[in-house]
């Protein structure tokens, strides 16, 4: 399916399962943001995408750059119409609980829930007066309550699971108004984060995202956690 004049904003886009993502989306005749920290990262990136890919200097753990970031983009492409919030960190170390580390988990908070957060107040407004958005939060089955088998990576499970509520929440607010949100797990995909041990490729850990990102005028469905393109419990 082409998508026409839809322009998408992919956060953490400038590697990873972010860049494929914002490959796909390009594929699938999309405009592509390519959001990124350093707006070097954004714009070698944007090089290997082509035409499609515009680069956007993106701090999500700054609220001053991410209104900064959606209002240059604004001016460039008109408006945002889909939002992937692929951002995230991962800095748990050995501890597990009872214990922790403040510092990390403060961090770990405010790239993986408050970052994510700030992009969509910044963009959902402008969906709302279109009437029309995709939102897409990369999440991961570790923050799953239903799934939670131990304490490994406490500060990313519980950022991932508070994320998951803000996608549940986000989603009920926005019900009825075309605006639908919904996240995905990428799975264990070599990356930068995931490292380069992981059976599975950018491609495959970019493809759900993507589906959710596209999916056509008058489907339903929001509010959902989807791994494989098939739901997961929360």
């Amino acid at each position: 399916m082409r998508h026409g004049d839809r322009t998408a904003l992919v956060t953490g886009g400038a590697r990873g399962i972010g860049l494929e993502i914002a490959r796909q989306l390009a594929d699938r005749g999309l405009r592509v943001l390519v959001g990124a920290r350093g707006a070097a990262a954004a714009e070698e990136a944007c090089r290997a995408l082509g035409p499609a890919a515009l680069p956007l200097a993106l701090d999500v753990t700054s609220a001053a750059s991410v209104r900064e970031a959606v209002g240059s983009a604004r001016e460039l492409t008109g408006g945002i119409d889909v939002l992937v919030n692929n951002a995230g960190v991962s800095l748990d170390g050995p501890l597990r609980p009872p214990y922790f580390d403040e510092d990390v988990l403060r961090e770990t908070l405010d790239t993986n829930l408050a970052g994510p957060w700030r992009v969509a107040e910044a963009v959902v407004p402008g969906m709302l007066e279109a009437g029309y958005g995709r939102v897409v939060n990369l999440t991961s089955s570790y923050g799953s309550l239903s799934l939670m088998d131990s304490g490994r990576h406490p500060a990313y499970r519980v950022s991932k699971t508070a994320l998951n509520a803000l996608t549940r929440m986000l989603a009920a607010e926005l019900a009825g108004t075309g605006v639908l949100v919904n996240a995905a797990d990428p799975g264990w995909t070599r990356s930068g984060m995931g490292g380069p041990s992981a059976p599975r490729g950018p491609a495959e850990g970019a493809d759900t995202a993507v589906w959710l990102a596209t999916l056509p005028e008058g489907d339903g469905t929001t509010g959902g956690l989807f791994a494989d393109r098939r739901p997961l419990p929360w």
